[in-house]
C-alpha cells in the first residue's frame, strides 16, 4: 500500500512545484513519508505522509483517500488537512489544537511536515536572508508564533518513550530559526 500511496500522491501533485523553487512538489511528501518510515511508524502513517497535502492542494477529496487507502489513512490525513475557507490564524490554531490533542500518529505526521517545511526555509534563509519573510502571507512574527506553538503542543499526552527523535530536531530548528 505504501508504493500505491507514493504513486497516487505523485500523480495528484503532477505539475506542482515547491514554493520559491523549481523542484517538483512531490519531493516534500516523499521526505515526510521517509522520515516517518525511518522513525518506525506503520503503513497507515507512512501512507498519510505521502498523501498529507493531496486533499488541500489537488482535486482529490478525503473520500478518494478513504476509498483508495482505507479509514485509518483517511483519518490521519483528514486530521492534518486544513480548511482553506478559514483565515490563516484560524487554520493554524486548529492545527496547534490537533497537535496538542491528536493521536501520536497525527502528531508525528504534522511535526514531520512542519520540520520538512522548516528545513526548506533554512535553505531560503541562507540564500535570501530576512527578505524571505516577505514571501509569506503571514510573516516572521506569525510564523514564529505558529511554530513555537506547535513545539509547545507536540509532546502533550505522550510519554517520553513515545516522542520520536525528529520532534527534538524540529524543536531545535524552530529555536534556531526564530531566535533573533
Amino acid at each position: 500500500m505504501i508504493e500505491k500511496a507514493k504513486s497516487f500522491a505523485t500523480k495528484a501533485h503532477a505539475g506542482q512545484k515547491r514554493k520559491k523553487s523549481d523542484a517538483d512538489y512531490i519531493v516534500h511528501p516523499i521526505r515526510v513519508a521517509e522520515r516517518l518510515e525511518r522513525a518506525g511508524y506503520g503503513e497507515a502513517v507512512i501512507c498519510a505522509g505521502y498523501l498529507h497535502d493531496v486533499v488541500e492542494d489537488t482535486s482529490y477529496n478525503i473520500e478518494d483517500i478513504r476509498r483508495e487507502f482505507g479509514e485509518d489513512v483517511a483519518r490521519i490525513v483528514q486530521a492534518h488537512t486544513e480548511d482553506k475557507t478559514k483565515s490563516w490564524k484560524e487554520r493554524k490554531q486548529h492545527t496547534i489544537d490537533v497537535v496538542r490533542n491528536g493521536s501520536k500518529e497525527v502528531k508525528a505526521l504534522i511535526v514531520a511536515d512542519k520540520l520538512d517545511n522548516l528545513e526548506s526555509l533554512q535553505a531560503d534563509l541562507a540564500e535570501e536572508g530576512k527578505a524571505v519573510w516577505n514571501g509569506f502571507n503571514a510573516g516572521y512574527e506569525k510564523q514564529k508564533w505558529y511554530n513555537e506553538s506547535v513545539v509547545e503542543s507536540m509532546k502533550h499526552g505522550l510519554t517520553e518513550k513515545e516522542v520520536p527523535g525528529f520532534f527534538y530536531v524540529y524543536r531545535d530548528l524552530v529555536q534556531k530559526t526564530f531566535s533573533h
